[in-house]
């Protein structure tokens, strides 16, 4: 599969949620194997003779049914994680400049983690809101659930105002057994009353990894001429001259994603800042090297 499949807006043009997952899982494995990250493998990457010391659980049975030879299967994955892809489904999202929004780039990334996932025979549920709670599937494991969190996927669409921390609260609360909470959003609330929620995740144990998904534009500001600006969630309206404001605003988005990259360092949260022109194997090398350090 040619990488060319993880970039976002390559991956907008297929058709189907399954195809897109698919395609970026397999371009991203496709690539791991040929890079220095092999150790990553989501699958075994070659057998080898068995050696004495050689976990027995590590035998394929099948190959010595077949040969009447001991093989072990190196790279394999065998940690059972249960795993909750948090989406942000709010209006805020559906900003985008150029081919693909930063709902559409997190869907896809929630996509091909729940591909992932599945594939490693871990349990991963999606919880999709707005400013409540919209869409809830509890985690599973068979590769049937995979059909019915992609069908939710597809068909998901950004709209009201943002409910953030509270909702973070509530997934806290009511996920019980600890598990890997991967939050998609660009945070577009309060920041303080966020921290506090992602404080709470990991006060009850779980481990959090933040995919903070921006647009460039949101982080540059680099309009070239005069235009009214409109909030997508409350309709408020301001005219603005780009290049009147643009030092000041890169400084308080630059100081705003600085506070959130420390505090989640210091709380033990991986965060992981990204746009939607970014290829998509910057998320899911973060989100193995997470599930590495677990197992």
């Amino acid at each position: 599969m040619s990488e060319r499949l993880l970039d976002a807006a390559t991956v907008a043009r297929l058709t189907g949620m399954d195809v897109r997952a698919r395609a970026v899982v397999e371009g991203f494995v496709a690539g791991l194997h040929k890079s220095p990250y092999k150790g990553f493998s989501v699958e075994f990457a070659e057998h080898r003779q068995y050696m004495p010391g050689d976990p027995l659980k590590t035998v394929d049975w099948k190959v010595y049914g077949k040969s009447d030879r001991f093989y072990v299967k190196e790279f394999e994955e065998e940690t059972n994680l249960r795993a909750y892809l948090v989406l942000d489904g709010s209006a805020s999202m559906g900003f985008r400049s150029g081919e693909v929004s930063k709902f559409d780039y997190a869907r896809y990334l929630a996509a091909a983690m729940a591909y992932l996932m599945i594939r490693q025979q871990d349990s991963v549920g999606v919880l999709l809101f707005d400013e409540e709670i919209r869409r809830f599937i509890p985690p599973r494991s068979a590769s049937q659930h995979l059909h019915v969190i992609l069908t939710e996927l597809e068909k998901a669409v950004p709209a009201s105002t943002t409910g953030l921390a509270t909702t973070l609260h509530r997934l806290a609360d009511r996920v019980k057994r600890r598990g890997l909470v991967i939050l998609m959003s660009d945070l577009f609330d309060e920041q303080e009353d966020v921290i506090k929620a992602l404080r709470h995740f990991r006060h009850k144990r779980n481990e959090v990894v933040v995919f903070h998904v921006l647009d460039r534009v949101e982080r540059e500001f680099d309009f070239p001429r005069e235009a009214i600006f409109e909030d997508v969630e409350t309709a408020d309206e301001m005219l603005v001259r780009p290049w009147e404001i643009r030092k000041e605003y890169r400084g308080a988005v630059g100081a705003w994603i600085e506070r959130y990259r420390n505090v989640c360092r210091e709380i033990g949260v991986d965060y992981v800042p990204m746009h939607t022109e970014m290829p998509f194997d910057t998320a899911l090398l973060a989100y193995l090297d997470k599930r590495s350090r677990l197992g």
